[in-house]
């Protein structure tokens, strides 16, 4: 392997290492110290920090576009293969800049804000998790890659709004969140199968394979569905009030930084697909559109500074996806990067804002102005009372999501495990059926 190669390598794999080694030790019973945990993150992001550094600098200097690191297929069926491959290029380096960044600065942030806290050792190996999975998904050279990336970031942001899980309110979030994930990561898996159907192959670590106008269409929409689901973006957008229960940390780097805008680097990467279907990228548009006013109008009614600084956040991304939409791609990503750094200050800072809004107030001599007036002046009265009401109750999305998608889910889920407890007791011996068929009956009547 190059130097370039080896770098990209050590990059995407150190967190793995790292949490993996921690994990270990954990289950081992190893009663981490603070200090520990807080020093190795603090070496191993920046060190990666600079390592990404040195990556960018030495491919503008060698005049190299992109460094692709294959590892083999992980497996073969047939003419399927599964390419393990990395891709370092002028999209994913920002991306992996940011990664490494961030999570560095957020876990030098939580040695402080979850100092003694029961779950502090916890909430370091879940962060390593999430790096690994971003910068998989932002170095993955496949949709198959991608993958794995994807399901990483979304067990631990599961994991992390639950973190507080002596409460039933993180819990419950943690499920609603869970469930949507995990409906719309189905666009995702079907897109690269689709990939593997119509070009064959699911990588792009050599160039985006062409496809027909209805291939591009199809495969479009499907990667559509699924970036809007991890995005939050209209009409999946209910699932985002409930992540705020996570601890303030986890939700500045989710859904103020890298996880919000998951969606998008997967539209971006897709691009080319996109292009060669006007009827995607106008979705693309429409579904920006709808979630930049949404986000607008909602955020200006919520009562609690995490709640509200996430729908601002939504608005943003919805403006980027309408960016990406009309075929810009530099213009997306220097406004990811720089709402990316912005929101994650605004999150870290969320509980002394109300503090610091009392002392502007009382600077200002008790006269600061109210803003967005220019807003509501543009619409009736009448329309402003309704689009209020709208507002407060959040689109009626949260609604349309627990019983559309949320509450069906469940539903199946027991009913399979109820299926698969009562398929488990036939296939027990025969002095034992009664206690089986016992669990089963206060089960059902727990769900019932």
């Amino acid at each position: 392997m190059t130097q370039l190669q080896l770098i990209l390598l050590g990059v995407v794999l150190a967190p793995g290492v790292v949490f993996a080694l921690f994990s270990i030790l954990w289950l081992l019973g190893w009663d981490a110290p603070e200090r520990a945990l807080t020093r190795i993150t603090a070496v191993v992001y920046s060190a990666a920090t600079t390592a990404v550094a040195w990556m960018a600098f030495s491919m503008h200097m060698a005049g190299v576009e992109s460094v692709a690191v294959p590892l083999g297929d992980w497996f073969t069926v047939h003419d399927y293969h599964f390419p393990l491959v990395l891709l370092g290029d002028r999209l994913s380096l920002p991306f992996l800049a940011l990664t490494v960044i961030l999570v560095g600065l957020i876990g030098q942030f939580s040695a402080t804000y979850l100092h003694r806290d029961p779950g502090f050792a916890r909430f370091y190996i879940l962060l390593h998790l999430f790096a690994f999975g971003a910068l998989l998904i932002f170095s993955a050279g496949s949709f198959d890659l991608i993958i794995g990336g994807w399901e990483m970031v979304g067990i631990t942001s599961v994991l992390l709004i639950s973190f507080f899980h002596y409460r039933l309110g993180p819990v419950d979030g943690a499920m609603h969140v869970f469930t949507i994930y995990r409906a719309c990561d189905i666009g995702l898996i079907t897109a690269a199968f689709a990939m593997h159907h119509y070009a064959h192959t699911s990588s792009f670590a050599g160039g985006m394979p062409h496809l027909s106008d209805s291939d591009a269409t199809v495969i479009g929409l499907l990667l559509l569905f699924s970036a809007a689901g991890k995005s939050a973006q209209v009409p999946f957008s209910g699932w985002l009030p409930r992540a705020m229960e996570g601890p303030t940390p986890s939700s500045a780097i989710f859904y103020g930084a890298i996880s919000v805008h998951a969606g998008a680097y997967l539209l971006l990467r897709a691009q080319p697909i996109l292009l060669e279907s006007p009827i995607a990228s106008g979705a693309v548009i429409l579904i920006g559109l709808m979630t930049a006013v949404h986000g607008t109008i909602v955020g200006r009614t919520c009562a609690d500074a995490k709640t509200s600084l996430a729908y601002a956040a939504l608005a943003q991304v919805g403006v980027v996806f309408m960016e990406i939409g009309f075929g810009w791609t530099w213009v997306p990503i220097m406004h990811i990067l720089g709402h990316a750094m912005v929101r994650t200050l605004q999150f870290l800072r969320a509980p002394s804002m109300l503090h610091d809004y009392h002392q502007v107030h009382a600077a200002a001599g008790g006269h600061l102005e109210k803003t967005g007036k220019h807003l509501e002046s543009m619409f009736p009265q009448t329309m402003q009372l309704w689009i209020y009401r709208l507002a407060m109750d959040r689109g009626h999305l949260d609604t349309i999501l627990e019983r559309g998608f949320v509450a069906p889910l469940l539903a199946l889920s027991r009913l399979l495990a109820k299926l698969d407890r009562m398929g488990l007791g036939a296939a027990e011996p025969a002095e034992k059926p009664a206690v089986l068929l016992r669990g089963v009956k206060e089960e059902g009547a727990i769900d019932g």
